[in-house]
């Protein structure tokens, strides 16, 4: 059980969804600590930036309307605001840029900006951080558009493509000098202004030569990356790529098996410093997914369905899960059960559009925040007690949120 364990540095706690803010705490003349959250506003559009010790909302940033996905890079340097119905992503410099250097951490802190850049393109959904750079895959393109941190950080909005066959809900991941992009179903008509269903998973190099077969993956949906592995959900099961010894990705395939109750997986989140990922299954239970055991995968039951769950960067055995009965549950990944649970709002049922303002969770530290629409809070509880750190009011329906911070020396 989670054999393969990967050195992870930790720079910035990155909730599955976004916030904005900052907090600054300096320890002595040169050790400083910031947390900033940004957070979304699903009625009017736009990223609030709430600073943790000040506990208030330094800066506000428009966006052309709601943002569907808030998503933290790597580095934690860059936030992409995928407005999804707008055909637009708006890039935020977070403000907070911590390095490692090996002995020691260094920490720059300064204002966040919204970056001088405009991109569109037609329904960007998923934006995928990696190799210093965002893979922005337009469905109704059917392309991935590059953009390298850097670059976005100079104001620059410059991109290479990464194309798949055809329009469809799609992602494309990088992996050596190779690419992992969604497969689309062209043989199954569909409706005018729709788009096909997703087949498999394909292998590509620099050249967009193939490489082997499609890879069946029916529905793939939900990407994640750990300790070498990248992992996909399918109706059959979870498939994998990660570098064969002769430098192409292999792929695999987890299949959930007859002993698994019914249910698929559809997002992922990818454990830090251990080699696991955390799903859902169906709509109220999660599963722990160890990619190289012969059991891969550990579902833990949930008294209701979820609304959003997030792996804690620091505690790394731990991950959390709201669901909607207004309650924050705490999860051991090493033995697949609840160790703790806290109400910490009026439930939130997750009937509706998928898309209606319900709360999101992100880990800051030994924090965890939790949006709040209905009241327009960001509220605070500690990471490890679950007790009551206080509550920010955050302008609209504050919803998605994203964690970014750390702690470092400041010369």
């Amino acid at each position: 059980m989670f054999k393969n364990i990967a050195r992870a540095a930790m720079v910035s706690g990155v909730a599955l969804m976004p916030v904005f803010g900052a907090s600054i705490a300096q320890a002595d003349d040169e050790t400083q600590q910031a947390w900033r959250l940004f957070v979304t506003d699903q009625k009017d559009g736009g990223v609030s930036v709430v600073d943790l010790e000040k506990m208030t909302v330094i800066d506000r940033f428009d966006t052309t309307g709601y943002v569907t996905h808030l998503v933290p890079s790597e580095s934690g340097q860059t936030l992409a605001a995928v407005q999804m119905d707008h055909d637009a992503v708006h890039v935020i410099d977070s403000g907070i840029k911590v390095s490692s250097h090996g002995d020691h951490t260094d920490i720059d802190i300064h204002d966040a900006t919204l970056l001088p850049i405009e991109i569109t393109g037609n329904r960007p959904v998923h934006a995928v951080p990696h190799h210093g750079a965002f893979y922005m895959f337009f469905d109704g393109e059917g392309v991935a558009k590059v953009f390298g941190e850097d670059n976005l950080l100079a104001g620059q909005s410059k991109y290479d493509e990464v194309a798949a066959t055809a329009p469809h809900h799609g992602v494309v991941v990088p992996m050596g000098d190779y690419y992992l992009i969604s497969e689309p179903n062209l043989s199954v008509e569909t409706k005018p202004g729709s788009l096909p269903p997703r087949l498999g998973l394909k292998v590509v190099d620099h050249d967009a030569k193939q490489v082997g077969d499609i890879h069946t993956c029916t529905g793939l949906h939900g990407e994640a990356y750990s300790a070498g592995i990248v992992a996909f959900g399918c109706e059959e099961g979870v498939i994998t790529a990660q570098l064969g010894d002769d430098d192409v990705p292999a792929i695999k395939m987890l299949s959930y098996g007859e002993a698994m109750p019914s249910g698929r997986v559809g997002h992922l989140a990818g454990g830090k410093a251990m080699q696991f990922f955390l799903g859902d299954y169906g709509s109220d239970k999660l599963v722990v997914i160890e990619p190289t055991e012969d059991a891969p995968f550990r579902v833990v039951d949930l008294p209701v369905r979820y609304v959003s769950f997030a792996l804690d960067p620091q505690q790394v055995t731990i991950g959390y899960v709201f669901t909607e009965d207004g309650y924050l549950h705490a999860v051991d990944v090493l033995d697949g059960k609840i160790i703790r649970s806290q109400q910490i709002t009026k439930p939130y049922s997750k009937d509706g559009h998928w898309r209606d303002p319900r709360p999101r969770i992100a880990v800051a530290g030994d924090v965890i925040a939790v949006t709040d629409p209905r009241n327009h809070l960001v509220r605070l509880v500690d990471a490890e007690s679950f007790a009551d750190k206080g509550e920010i009011p955050v302008e609209g329906l504050p919803f998605n949120i994203v964690a970014i911070g750390g702690s470092g020396l400041s010369h």
